[in-house]
């Protein structure tokens, strides 16, 4: 309880924009009905949408989804079995059977054998049942000194604001590479029909729509093997490749093998 959250807000009506915005006080409800949390705060938005008088309108990324950075307090504590039996589990954030073998290893070696691998991503150790003995247990717990395996590198996609990270154990082995892009441009204008003076006509405002598709039909560029950062983004800029492209091409990679990284969207 007291622990502060990061928050999503997104629209659910016609706004065009949250951009500036401020969430005011609004409960967190579980799947139970309950209220968990309470948020609020100004919204920061990594999009921006401009509208003319004449319908034309300018989108980046994504107006209409921001973060609140810490926005929400929790305000009712979740259940928690960590005072509960004679044993605890430790969950591994990335499963790993050597991990899982070496964490129950390293902890047997400093307390005895009290910890037992379950699976890939827990292991169970038996702890002392009383509350105060436990906290000081968990304590010495976290000393403990593990030989981890190595941690793969990983890529980090913001959607809403096209921002790429990569870390620099990503690599790449040799592939090839065609990205192409459909643009598509609709431009309105209004027509006036001005009748003559004795006419006896009305004068009429006719909108009219003018689109035109652009289909890029770029060559096929060769990517180096290449285990440096630098040789990848060159590899990529290289490319010409807009940070949602490179979104696109580096997932493509991954699902063809090419790309020796973990990709993660937030």
């Amino acid at each position: 309880r007291g622990q502060t959250i990061d928050v999503t807000v997104s629209s659910i009506g016609d706004a065009k924009s949250i951009r500036g915005g401020t969430l005011l006080l609004t409960q967190l409800h579980g799947a139970d009905g309950e209220v968990y949390a309470l948020a609020q705060g100004s919204v920061v938005v990594g999009g921006m949408n401009a509208t003319g008088a004449s319908g034309s309108s300018v989108t980046v990324n994504t107006p209409t989804a921001g973060l609140i950075p810490n926005g929400a307090t929790v305000e009712r504590e979740i259940p928690s079995d960590f005072q509960m039996g004679d044993t605890i589990t430790l969950n591994l954030k990335r499963p790993s059977f050597k991990d899982a073998n070496n964490i129950a290893a390293a902890i047997n070696a400093s307390f005895g054998g009290i910890a037992t691998a379950q699976s890939s991503t827990n292991v169970t150790v038996r702890a002392p049942t009383s509350p105060g003995a436990r906290v000081a247990f968990m304590s010495q717990l976290d000393d403990v000194q593990v030989q981890a395996e190595k941690i793969r590198a990983r890529v980090v996609f913001n959607s809403r604001t096209g921002t790429v990270v990569m870390g620099d154990g990503v690599a790449l082995h040799a592939a090839a590479v065609s990205h192409g892009s459909l643009t598509v441009s609709i431009n309105e204008t209004s027509n006036v029909s001005q009748p003559n003076a004795f006419a006896g006509g009305r004068t009429a405002v006719t909108p009219q729509s003018n689109i035109a598709v652009n289909h890029a039909r770029p060559g096929v560029v060769s990517l180096p093997e290449s285990s440096s950062l630098k040789t990848l983004v060159n590899a990529l800029n290289s490319l010409g490749a807009t940070p949602d492209d490179i979104m696109s091409i580096l997932q493509a990679l991954h699902e063809a093998g090419a790309l020796d990284a973990d990709l993660e969207v937030i």
